[in-house]
């Protein structure tokens, strides 16, 4: 089941990389609204691509899914201050992707605690 959530979360946030990286208008209008034109649709572009492999790394899907989830709630959060749940007649359908990558990431961070409890129990015994 994991794989599915990684699977999902990795495509939402892979198939948004177009529009920013190629300055679609929609993009534009999303950034400069929120006053990160133009580096903040870079800077999250990166980011989300570095999620996106994370979640397809077994070993380090849980990574993935903590670097996802930070930035569905940073596009959450603006949907629900800034740019309200539709933008530009889109249906909500940026917002319904940002939620369900959202939701994917906490199933796989919830399914694969024990890998995370077992990397910080690793990294606490070595500083002692």
């Amino acid at each position: 089941m994991t794989w599915v959530m990684q699977a999902i979360a990795a495509l939402i946030m892979l198939q948004t990389l177009f529009f920013k990286f190629s300055g679609a208008e929609e993009s534009i209008y999303i950034f400069t609204i929120v006053g990160m034109e133009p580096w903040g649709r870079y800077g999250s572009g990166v980011v989300e691509l570095i999620a996106s492999i994370l979640l397809m790394i077994q070993s380090l899907a849980w990574l993935g899914a903590v670097v996802g989830a930070g930035i569905m709630t940073g596009a959450l959060f603006f949907h629900l201050t800034i740019l309200g749940i539709q933008v530009k007649g889109d249906h909500d359908q940026l917002f319904a992707y940002a939620l369900i990558a959202f939701i994917c990431c906490l199933g796989i961070l919830w399914m694969r605690r024990k890998e995370v409890l077992y990397i910080n129990k690793f990294f606490l015994s070595e500083q002692k």
